[in-house]
C-alpha cells in the first residue's frame, strides 16, 4: 500500500462541538432512541393487526423501516466520533456510510412515490382499488421499490469503491460521495459526471410518478362535491407533509454539499445537513400514526391497555 494512501479521514466540523460534545452526544442518543421507538411502534402495530395491513400501511411500514435504516447509518457514527478527541473515521466505514446514506435517501423517495400512486388509485379508482392494489401487485411494488435504489446506486458506487484516497479531511458531520471523490488520489471527475446522470435515474421516475398521481387527483377532486373533496384530500395530507418535509431536507443537503454558504454559521450548516435524516424519521411515524384514524385508534387502545392515557383524553383524541 502507498504510504500516502489515507486509512482514516478527520471529520473537521466536530472541532466546533468539542466544548459541548457531551450535550451533543446525549441529544443525538435521545433522537436515535425516539426514532427507533416511534418507527418500531408503528411497524409493530401494523404487522400485528391484520385490519391495518392495507396497501398504504404496508408502504408506511416500508417507510418506517427505512427511517430506522437511515438513522442507524448516521447517528451511531456521529455519537462515536463525538466521543473521540481526534474526530476520525476509518476510510472503510466512511465508504460504507456513503452507500448506506445514499441508498436510504433514494429508497425514501421511491417509497414516497409509491405512496402517491396508492393515493391516486384510492381517489381516482375507488371501486377498483382492491383489484388494482391486490396483494400480488402490491408485493411487486414493494420489491421493486426496495431493490431499485440499491441496484441503481450500487452500480454507480462500484466506481467510488475502487478509488484510493490521499486527502484526509471530511468537512461534514458524516461521509458523502462528493467529498470522497475530492479526496481521491487520482482525478475522479468522471465519477461526478456519472453522478449527475445517476440523479436522473434516482429522481426523475419518482418525480414523474408523483406529478402524474397528484395531477390526476387534482383533476378528479375538482369534479367532486366539497365534502368528498375534503375527505379525499384529508387522506393525502400525511403523504404531502412527508413529501414536503423530505424535499426540504434534501434541498438543504444538496445546498450544503454542492454550494458555498460560508456566510451561514457552521452550527446552522450542520443542522441543515442532518435535517434530511433526523426530521423525517421523527415526523413520519407521528404523521401516519396520528393522521390515520384506524392507526390512531389502535395506538390509543395500546396506551389505555398499559394505563399510559386516561380514557377521557383517549376519546377526544380518537374523535379528533
Amino acid at each position: 500500500m502507498d504510504n500516502n494512501t489515507a486509512l482514516t479521514f478527520t471529520m473537521t466540523v466536530y472541532a466546533i462541538m468539542d466544548d459541548h460534545r457531551t450535550g451533543f452526544f446525549f441529544l443525538f442518543l435521545l433522537l436515535y432512541v425516539v426514532i427507533v421507538f416511534l418507527n418500531g411502534l408503528l411497524i409493530s402495530l401494523i404487522l400485528q393487526n391484520k385490519p391495518l395491513q392495507q396497501p398504504i400501511n404496508v408502504f408506511v411500514t416500508m417507510l418506517c423501516f427505512n427511517e430506522i435504516y437511515g438513522s442507524s447509518s448516521m447517528l451511531p457514527s456521529v455519537m462515536s466520533v463525538l466521543l473521540t478527541h481526534r474526530h476520525e473515521i476509518s476510510v472503510k466505514w466512511c465508504t460504507a456510510q456513503v452507500f448506506l446514506l445514499h441508498t436510504y435517501a433514494s429508497a425514501e423517495f421511491c417509497i414516497l412515490a409509491l405512496m402517491s400512486y396508492d393515493r391516486f388509485v384510492a381517489i381516482c379508482y375507488p371501486l377498483h382499488y382492491n383489484t388494482i392494489m391486490s396483494h400480488p401487485k402490491m408485493m411487486k411494488l414493494v420489491v421493486c421499490g426496495s431493490l431499485y435504489p440499491f441496484i441503481v446506486f450500487g452500480a454507480f458506487f462500484s466506481l467510488t469503491a475502487q478509488l484510493r484516497f490521499c486527502g484526509k479531511t471530511m468537512p461534514k458531520v458524516y461521509c458523502v460521495n462528493m467529498e470522497l471523490v475530492k479526496n481521491a488520489c487520482s482525478n475522479a471527475s468522471h465519477i461526478s459526471i456519472v453522478g449527475l446522470v445517476l440523479i436522473l435515474f434516482l429522481v426523475l421516475p419518482q418525480v414523474l410518478m408523483i406529478t402524474f398521481s397528484y395531477g390526476h387527483i387534482a383533476r378528479v377532486c375538482r369534479k367532486l362535491p366539497k365534502k368528498s373533496q375534503s375527505n379525499a384530500l384529508k387522506t393525502c395530507i400525511p403523504h404531502l407533509l412527508s413529501l414536503l418535509n423530505y424535499t426540504i431536507g434534501s434541498m438543504f443537503e444538496i445546498i450544503h454539499t454542492r454550494l458555498s454558504i460560508s456566510r451561514t454559521s457552521m452550527q446552522v450548516r450542520n443542522f441543515l445537513s442532518l435535517y434530511f435524516v433526523i426530521i423525517p424519521s421523527v415526523a413520519n411515524p407521528v404523521l401516519y400514526g396520528m393522521g390515520s384514524h384506524i392507526i390512531r385508534v389502535h395506538i390509543i387502545k395500546l396506551l389505555i391497555k398499559h394505563r399510559m392515557l386516561p380514557s377521557k383524553v383517549a376519546k377526544k383524541v380518537i374523535t379528533a
